[in-house]
């Protein structure tokens, strides 16, 4: 079950009820949090008059107790109950790049871990050209784990396009699970990601056909019609065919996390859309080039050490890393610190591990820039 439909799902309640049986009878117990009237009024499905303290502490000890997927679906619950259980499960979880747990729809838009990267896998259905993207919750290639995203390949007259969307059925950009795309020109060398929702206050929607995601005729008032531009991402041409795998270059809006610019972790809502004070700076700039590999002279091949998450050669195989100076496209990256790493450990199975300052969504968009033939770079 995606992240969207466990966090609208009201099923879980039930298991919410069980997770935190223990600490209700904890806090009844103890007879210093209100004589136990706030769990007579739960019991009375007075959910929304339990006693601040007492809720805190629950959705605290729940946060704690479940580390990942999918027992964290229990956090979700707590948020599902009501509007006051809401707003405290917003207090007490933390942002991904704190915690280093993806926990709501919104934390696929919010700055990976810092340290520990975010492992996932992306399955690819060849047949219907449509992609995964999976968080691995055990050290296996074969294990699914926890859905994320998906996204589907659309042939839009000399280019093509990637629609990704919270619902793996329901891939379309009328759609109120669809999150954002991917753009590419006709020869597949230069692609420009585009965000549903403005990455800052005052964003505007990208002008042109390409941003565009409905038709005149099909603009809702309740749903933004045009598309917001956050990155790009260029493959350097090889007229030459000189040996040594693909070079890109990406230029990205990252999104800023509350560590660096002093926000709290409630400036996000749950239901997946940032809430844009005026006062909100605009999403940082980072420019990201792939790590230069080194020949092998006894493999005879280009080679990078992917630590044991990559295990089949591919030209698709890359590791970006920032360069220094971020207002130049050709600076020196540093060579040490692996943001974004993505290699195929099987027919249609491939891996792809971030960190901050990258997202999820924005990762996954630039992993899907490998995919097709690029006749002019290989």
């Amino acid at each position: 079950m995606s992240l969207r439909k466990v966090f609208r799902s009201r099923k879980f309640s039930r298991s919410f009820k069980e997770a935190t049986a223990p600490v209700a009878a904890v806090g009844e117990g103890g007879g210093g949090c209100g004589g136990g009237g706030g769990m007579d009024a739960a019991h009375g499905n007075g959910w929304s008059n339990m006693l601040p303290e007492i809720l805190g502490e629950i959705v605290r000890r729940v946060d704690a107790a479940e580390e990942q997927w999918p027992n964290r679906q229990s956090v979700v619950a707590c948020a599902c109950v009501c509007k006051r259980w809401r707003d405290i499960t917003r207090e007490i979880v933390r942002e991904p790049s704190h915690a280093g747990k993806i926990t709501f729809p919104s934390c696929l838009k919010q700055p990976g871990p810092r340290v520990v990267p975010h492992q996932c896998l992306i399955k690819r259905n060849k047949r219907t050209s449509t992609f995964y993207l999976y968080l691995a919750l055990t050290p296996s290639f074969t294990d699914k784990g926890k859905f994320l995203l998906a996204a589907r390949r659309y042939r839009c007259g000399t280019h093509t396009e990637y629609i990704i969307s919270l619902d793996a059925d329901d891939l379309s950009q009328g759609s109120n699970a669809y999150v954002g795309k991917l753009s590419s020109d006709f020869l597949g060398t230069n692609f420009t990601i585009y965000d549903s929702q403005p990455p800052h206050s005052g964003a505007k929607p990208s002008s042109g056909r390409a941003s565009r995601r409905f038709a005149s005729k099909q603009i809702s008032p309740q749903v933004p019609a045009g598309n917001f531009e956050v990155g790009q991402v260029s493959y350097k041409f090889n007229l030459l065919k000189s040996r040594g795998p693909r070079r890109m270059v990406c230029s990205l809006n990252c999104p800023v996390s509350s560590s660096s610019t002093g926000e709290s972790s409630d400036s996000t809502s749950l239901d997946g859309h940032k809430m844009h004070d005026k006062e909100h700076a605009a999403a940082g700039h980072t420019i990201l080039k792939n790590k230069a590999p080194r020949w092998h002279e006894h493999l005879q091949c280009w080679c990078l050490n992917f630590h044991g998450r990559v295990t089949v050669a591919s030209v698709k195989n890359f590791q970006l890393v920032a360069t220094v100076d971020q207002s130049q496209p050709g600076g020196k990256g540093d060579e040490e610190t692996v943001l974004l790493q993505f290699g195929k450990v099987g027919d249609d199975t491939f891996t792809m591990d971030y960190r901050q300052p990258l997202s999820a969504f924005q990762a996954f968009a630039i992993c899907l820039t490998s995919f097709g033939t690029k006749l002019a770079c290989e």
